[in-house]
């Protein structure tokens, strides 16, 4: 899975796209409190669906064909949900009930399955619309394994629907990650929570808990991180108020 350049603007329909897909969704949703006291963030609908089936349809869509799904908070519900009501896509469960593992920990725990190429991580809790191309096909048309370990999909801050942070990269103009956003500086991109990681990155992790921000530093230091820029909508979905935001936007079914 390989292509000359980072930022593909018309990439090959047939481009080969990872076949496994990481959907973090073990999050205790504290921000979208109190929608989240009796359902799992994931769960929680926007536009008519769960927020972790407008993932799936967009894993669908381009053509992923096994996801793990990581599982903590009301741990039951989701495994039920993944199990019972998607389909297409063969669904494997890491299990976090006994600890929350964060998102570096969480990949690490999963590793036996996510095998050994490159692996699709995508958060559950934010949503996008693809533009005039399919955001995970172009970010799959941007991998270059022998320059990358790590390829993120990423919006201008501006562009960045429900977000209050101060964004979060920093990019060359070949789209090389240069660095993250320090205390008290903007960055001009946001993360959308898609990436693709290779399986490179994910050794030499602590125990327990950590955050996905461990494998970027390194990826950042080598000049092995790099970014594409979505072209489509997205949204921060991570409070009760951006719901009606949002779907005010896209319309809502």
């Amino acid at each position: 899975m390989t292509a000359k350049r980072t930022l593909a603007l018309r990439p090959d329909p047939g481009v080969a796209v990872p076949e496994t897909a990481m959907v973090m969704a073990a999050g205790l949703g504290k921000r979208m409190r109190p929608l989240t006291a009796t359902r799992p963030k994931p769960l929680i609908e926007v536009a008519g669906k769960p927020l972790i089936d407008h993932v799936f349809d967009r894993l669908r869509a381009a053509g992923v064909k096994r996801a793990v799904v990581n599982v903590h908070y009301l741990a039951d519900a989701l495994e039920a949900h993944v199990k019972n009501r998607i389909k297409g896509i063969e669904v494997f469960v890491s299990d976090e009930r006994k600890r929350l593992l964060e998102t570096g920990g969480g990949l690490i725990h999963a590793r036996a399955l996510l095998g050994d190429d490159p692996v699709l991580v995508v958060n559950s809790d934010n949503l996008w619309i693809d533009g005039p191309i399919d955001a995970i096909r172009e970010l799959a048309a941007g991998w270059d394994d022998a320059r990358m370990d790590a390829l993120l999909l990423l919006v201008p801050l501006a562009r960045a629907n429900n977000h209050r942070g101060q964004g979060d990269f920093r990019l060359a103009a070949d789209g090389r990650i240069t660095g993250r956003r320090g205390r008290s500086r903007v960055a001009p991109f946001v993360f959308t929570g898609v990436q693709i990681l290779s399986p490179r990155l994910l050794v030499d992790a602590p125990e327990g808990p950590f955050s996905t921000n461990l494998f970027w530093d390194r990826a950042i230091a080598a000049g092995r991180a790099f970014g594409v820029v979505h072209q489509g909508l997205w949204f921060d979905v991570g409070t009760p108020e951006a719901i009606p935001a949002t779907e005010a936007v896209i319309g809502h079914g």
